[in-house]
């Protein structure tokens, strides 16, 4: 690549990446005071990104030209998502109860909506932010955001080029994501603290809870294993062959669908990469099925959380700290904040008629908005045997994340076209 930036060379810029990964996981788990402190207020997955954003803000790589995230996006991703989704145990989810279940879905219905009504909201107040077409519009940036809070990162990338969001407005939405979704996080921690209340509050029957606690405690004590090379190369094997082979699907559907049927355009059909994401998304699930979910067992999620960190981080190469200061930027904030008002407030309201344990609530709305990588933390808020449980609801918003929110951007796209 050319450009004026002090590292030209995407193979150093990769080093550079990676050595700040494990700069932030090394200091992530240290004991010492400063870090035990610093990391309670600044998330870590924020630093993955952030670090990297500091390269490019400062012309150390330019971003714009290097390579790395189109690589990362099109092989790492891909397998990062078959390695999450193909843990998914429906019948352990459907042992949970009914309850669970629909505190879940309820969730991912509130983010779903809860997008939509925040831009009539805020487009209502100051119409000027749908003034912006093309790759910054507002409402392509809003998808990625639906993509964090129904699955996670993966399906955050997913979205970002399904919908061509710009890499100006994925900024932003990144740093409204991250903000939004802690101060939530916050508030559900504090509510599992008193949880005995809350519950009787809405009179729940909290019996189950007990039941799964065993439940889950004797599945992870039969099941987990110190992974071998024979696993790790079949973990990779897994991830990668799928990888392969849903290229070769989206090569062939993509163009089928723009020579045959253009008017799907609208609908993301003729996109190779849609379709990338969804084929990887359809053998994930159905290898959830099969023996080969048992690669869980041997640490799969890990690998792709490998995966899953660099992309990040190549991400992060996108963004230009200095535009963050930009107040107009605050209408952006009022977006997310409205955002997370609709769905919390589907998650209460449905708890209270159906009175769920509050167990279920938090995890629920933890598994879709924070996804697998905070989703354990609130559900070992009440019960550290309980963790798994949130791998388990948080794993699902994987697998429905890429569905649910492709839906809730073509919602968005039909608000920003009559509104402007």
């Amino acid at each position: 690549m050319s450009s004026t930036a002090i590292v030209t060379n995407d193979a150093t810029a990769l080093g550079l990446l990676t050595a700040i990964l494990g700069f932030v996981f090394y200091t992530s788990n240290s004991k010492h005071p400063f870090w035990t402190k610093f990391y309670k207020y600044i998330p870590a997955l924020l630093m993955c990104y952030f670090l990297p954003s500091l390269l490019n803000t400062f012309n150390v790589i330019d971003g714009n030209t290097s390579q790395l995230y189109f690589v990362a996006s099109r092989y790492l991703l891909p397998a990062c998502l078959v390695l999450l989704i193909l843990s998914v145990d429906l019948k352990a989810i459907i042992s949970l109860g009914p309850k669970a279940i629909i505190m879940f879905l309820t969730g991912t219905v509130g983010i779903v909506i809860g997008g939509p009504i925040a831009l009539l909201i805020i487009s209502a107040v100051h119409p000027e932010i749908l003034g912006v077409t093309g790759p910054e519009a507002v409402w392509r940036g809003m998808t990625t955001l639906a993509g964090s809070w129904i699955g996670g990162g993966a399906n955050q990338a997913a979205m970002k080029e399904i919908y061509e969001a710009g890499g100006d407005i994925f900024s932003i939405m990144v740093t409204v994501d991250v903000i939004v979704a802690n101060i939530w996080m916050a508030i559900l921690l504090f509510m599992a603290s008193k949880a005995k209340q809350i519950d009787a509050w809405t009179g729940a029957d909290t019996r189950a809870i007990e039941e799964l606690k065993d439940k889950v405690e004797k599945y992870h004590a039969e099941n987990s294993r110190i992974p071998s090379l024979n696993d790790l190369m079949l973990i990779v094997a897994v991830g990668f062959g799928v990888t392969g082979l849903a290229h070769m699907f989206a090569d062939f559907l993509g163009p089928f669908f723009e020579a045959n049927y253009p008017w799907t355009r609208d609908y993301s059909l003729t996109s190779k990469f849609f379709w990338l994401i969804v084929t990887v998304t359809t053998i994930g699930l159905a290898m959830s099925f099969s023996p080969v979910r048992h690669l869980e067992a041997a640490g799969a999620s890990k690998v792709a959380s490998v995966f899953l960190y660099i992309l990040v981080a190549t991400i992060g190469l996108h963004m230009d700290v200095s535009k963050l200061a930009d107040p107009d930027n605050l209408w952006y904030f009022a977006i997310g904040i409205i955002w997370m008002l609709v769905h919390a407030s589907f998650m209460l309201i449905v708890a209270k008629l159906i009175k769920a344990p509050l167990f279920y609530m938090a995890v629920g709305s933890q598994a879709n908005v924070g996804g697998a990588a905070s989703a354990p933390v609130v559900a070992a808020a009440f019960h550290p045997a309980l963790a798994p449980v949130g791998v388990l609801l948080a794993v699902l918003g994987y697998a429905v994340g890429t569905y649910m929110a492709w839906m809730c951007g073509q919602l968005l796209q039909i608000i920003s076209s009559q509104g402007l």
